[in-house]
């Protein structure tokens, strides 16, 4: 059987984070779901869970409507087994990754950003799978004293350091 590699753009707008991964079971979906909202209470977002045996089926859950039909549309057009999407609004990656990470299920997280990003999928028969994730742009310089400076105030401005 031949592999055929694809490449999936992630749609979002540009405030949305999102974070991609993989688990192995049907749970996972509730799980996430957990996760968040013990994380950050008031946390908008949408999840959507590849089940990769059985049914078959796209899982859903989250907090806000808009954001579970993205998940949706992204996790069916990456279309990988028991692959995950969680897409996030008014919260980051940082709030939460350390709970997603902790969920049982959760075997490896690809991405988590904000960025523009491409997913890299091989795909044999009815098998597909992530191979990696495209996420942001190449270097163009060394940060100087300026620009540390500018990253560490931004960090303070969000409440991660004092």
């Amino acid at each position: 059987m031949q592999i055929e590699m694809k490449t999936i753009q992630i749609e979002k707008d540009d405030e949305i984070n999102f974070i991609l991964g993989q688990s192995h079971f049907i749970k996972t979906v509730e799980d996430l779901y957990e996760a968040m909202v013990n994380t950050v209470p008031n946390a908008k977002f949408g999840v959507a869970f590849c089940e990769a045996s059985v049914r078959r089926l796209l899982r859903l859950a989250g907090t806000d409507e808009d954001l579970i039909q993205l998940a949706r549309k992204n996790a069916f057009a990456i279309g990988a087994g028991h692959s995950f999407i969680i897409m996030m609004r008014d919260c980051f990656p940082i709030n939460v990754l350390n709970a997603v990470k902790a969920v049982p299920e959760v075997c490896c997280i690809y991405c988590a950003t904000a960025n523009p990003a491409t997913v890299i999928v091989a795909e044999m028969g009815e098998c597909r799978g992530i191979i990696g994730v495209m996420d942001g742009k190449v270097p163009v310089g060394v940060e100087d004293a300026e620009h540390e400076r500018e990253r560490k105030e931004i960090v303070r401005r969000f409440g991660y350091k004092m």
